[in-house]
């Protein structure tokens, strides 16, 4: 079956754009503007958002604040806030204020301002750093999250003795000793509530996760979604791993309630569950806490299902336990009757709604990647973004299409040609139903080499969504036919189809991937299928070295960016054991050494023939850069043409602007130098 995306994302498309003059490139994607998640006003009238610019020459992003009329049919963003030389991030609306972060004076705190207009107004004064905060629904209490030595009485920065004379080496006891981009130091992300009154948020507020020793919100991913206020701003329930022995084994988030103002100790709601339970979200009647449930600990992929606990009982329901996908985010309807949530579903990020009663699932959205939600009295407003479309705001209401509201990068798309986007299916390993997609150059002209793309995750998804860091529309922009295909592990399928790679690393993807590739060049003749390179990062790295000793003769060349060379290695190198070890049978790397030798690339390095392109960032904590480094090694040892880049200030991802073109120019040069002999 073939379905066109570009004809059934028109919602989606450039409104009266110029007639296009040109190719899509990375310096235009760089210096787009992004949308973060917007705050409506509870009346509905206001929406607010942060609002990203790229400043080119400070290589970093810089932050705005913007507003917008609801209730005014075709009404313009304005700018609330617009200092060019201070970032406001992070909005939030209680009444008829709004708050935010601020760095005004070269300090973190935060403000507040009149939703209407007005002159700012730091609230806060403690010292030594944050890195979030939620108000209370009643706007007396600001909960705050810092990092802070285990048990801290506050906020207050703790005076340390230091000796003159001592080394600086560190030293560790246990696990984590270094994670995502970060090496422990001893502090933990704790939870604080300052009082706020007419004076501000004044002192160092009242610690809330007492003895427990862990983060909240969890590192190094989470945030405001994780922690959650009680309606009456009495109690807040947030989710933490607690450390034990070997923290990096353990996905056993719980989530715990906790007085507001630190009467009591914590209290764990979800101890019988040994594994994850997330994103803790309370109902506006205050009677129901919603979150996900995950059911097999240490899988960090598992299905997460959509609970709801009563509050004043403790009993629980599985709401969605017999729909098969995983939940990504929650937020409750205002009347508490049902929920929002979005998952993955088959190559696109919809919005459905659940109802509490009965469990049944309403889709919302068709096609696009719903990224943020925020809940009005007339429906939903999204942030919906495709392949062919950076992220803009839509009002969701009744069963009509998406009613777009803003279009914050129109003018400098305009005169841009983007992209066609089809997708496809096949039979793939297992004879599995397997989807995958094609974009083709916009204007091209019989045939185009082959750009082959394979996600990482490894349970992630080639959706329909916009990316800053591998984006297709900027290969195909430089004459690339991409092609991409969900394998096994993939989601969006079912739970099911998720976990069949587990174990599995090199066998039913790589068989997807090889069909897939056939699939898409007997089925799209403009596809050059003796022209291809294949590129890939985090598992399509690895996939990467895979190919290279496992299906040599079919590439130009390969790029390959932090992927896995050597799975002992890795095992002993990497961060979160309990996803190498999950990926791998369950079992350390001892105790059952041929689950990971398995699939281990580095056995098959007297196979390798094709040309290599290797990335790697010095803070990669999670595939460390010493894999790629060795992968390097690897091709020059064998005389195979290969290059070596490598980011010293990125870690996984590539993020800085600079770096990005830079990574772009070097990844479509390599493919350019290759695919034209």
């Amino acid at each position: 079956m073939k379905i066109m995306l570009s004809a059934s994302l028109a919602v989606l498309a450039l409104a009266s754009a110029p007639a296009a003059a040109r190719q899509l490139t990375i310096d235009d994607v760089t210096m787009l503007s992004r949308v973060g998640a917007p705050a409506a006003s509870q009346d509905g009238r206001w929406l607010v958002w942060a609002q990203r610019e790229t400043d080119l020459a400070a290589d970093k992003g810089r932050f705005d604040l913007w507003r917008l009329d609801l209730s005014k049919q075709g009404s313009a963003p304005v700018k609330l806030l617009a200092d060019p030389q201070v970032n406001e991030n992070d909005p939030q609306i209680v009444g008829a204020t709004v708050y935010f972060t601020s760095d005004k004076g070269g300090e973190d705190a935060i403000w507040s301002m009149p939703i209407t207009g007005g002159t700012p107004r730091r609230l806060t004064s403690f010292t030594g750093g944050f890195s979030g905060f939620k108000v209370a629904p009643t706007g007396d209490r600001l909960l705050v999250w810092a990092d802070r030595k285990p048990g801290a009485p506050s906020l207050a920065s703790a005076m340390e003795k230091k000796d003159p004379n001592a080394g600086a080496g560190r030293t560790y006891d246990q696990l984590f000793v270094r994670h995502w981009d970060t090496w422990a130091d001893g502090t933990r992300s704790q939870l604080f509530v300052l009082p706020l009154t007419a004076a501000g948020a004044t002192g160092n507020g009242v610690p809330l996760v007492g003895a427990l020793v862990g983060d909240a919100p969890s590192k190094p991913f989470g945030g405001g979604e994780e922690v959650s206020w009680s309606p009456d701003g009495r109690t807040v329930y947030f989710a933490l791993r607690e450390a034990g022995r070997i923290e990096a084994l353990s996905t056993n988030l719980d989530i715990f309630s906790v007085p507001a103002d630190g009467s009591a100790a914590p209290v764990n709601l979800t101890k019988a569950n040994q594994a994850t339970d997330n994103l803790p979200t309370v109902s506006p009647d205050g009677r129901s806490l919603a979150y996900f449930a995950m059911r097999r600990p240490g899988f960090e992929a598992d299905r997460q299902v959509l609970t709801v606990r009563d509050i004043a009982t403790g009993k629980t329901v599985s709401l969605t336990e017999r729909w098969d996908r995983s939940v990504g985010s929650i937020a409750w309807a205002p009347d508490s009757k049902s929920l929002y949530v979005t998952a993955d579903d088959t190559q696109e990020t919809p919005l459905f709604r659940v109802d509490t009663a009965t469990g049944a699932v309403t889709r919302l959205t068709q096609e696009g990647h719903v990224s943020a939600v925020a809940i009005t009295p007339r429906g939903p407003v999204v942030a919906i973004d495709s392949l062919t479309a950076p992220a803009d705001f839509y009002r969701i209401a009744g069963s009509g299409a998406p009613q777009r509201l803003t279009q914050v990068n129109a003018a400098r798309l305009a005169g841009i040609d983007l992209p066609t986007v089809t997708r496809f299916n096949f039979k793939g390993a297992n004879a599995d139903t397997v989807w995958g997609y094609a974009v083709k150059p916009s204007g091209s002209t019989g045939k185009v080499p082959v750009a082959y793309m394979v996600h990482g995750g490894p349970q992630g998804s080639s959706n329909n969504s916009w990316s800053y860091r591998w984006n297709p529309a900027v290969f195909a922009g430089a004459g690339y036919g991409l092609v991409a295909v969900d394998f096994h592990g993939s989601t969006g399928y079912g739970q099911g189809f998720t976990d069949a790679i587990s174990n599995n690393w090199g066998g039913w993807p790589l068989e997807d991937l090889q069909k897939g590739l056939k699939a898409a060049t007997d089925k799209f003749t403009w596809l050059d299928a003796d022209n291809a390179c294949a590129l890939g990062a985090s598992y399509g790295g690895y996939m990467m070295n895979w190919i290279e000793g496992q299906w040599p003769d079919r590439f130009k060349c390969i790029v390959q960016h932090d992927g896995v060379f050597d799975a002992r290695a890795m095992a002993y190198e990497t961060e979160e054991l309990w996803f190498d070890e999950w990926e791998h049978g369950g079992k350390a790397y001892y105790e059952d050494p041929q689950a990971f030798e398995k699939w281990n690339p580095v056995n098959y390095v007297a196979k390798w023939k094709t040309p290599m392109l290797v990335i790697t960032g010095e803070k990669d904590f999670r595939i460390p850069y010493t894999q790629g480094l060795a992968t390097f090694t690897a091709l020059q040892r064998r005389g195979i043409p290969s290059r070596l880049l490598i980011n010293p200030n990125e870690n996984h991802w590539v993020l800085k602007p600079k770096n990005s073109r830079q990574w772009y120019g070097e990844v479509i040069g390599w493919m350019n130098k290759w695919t034209a002999e």
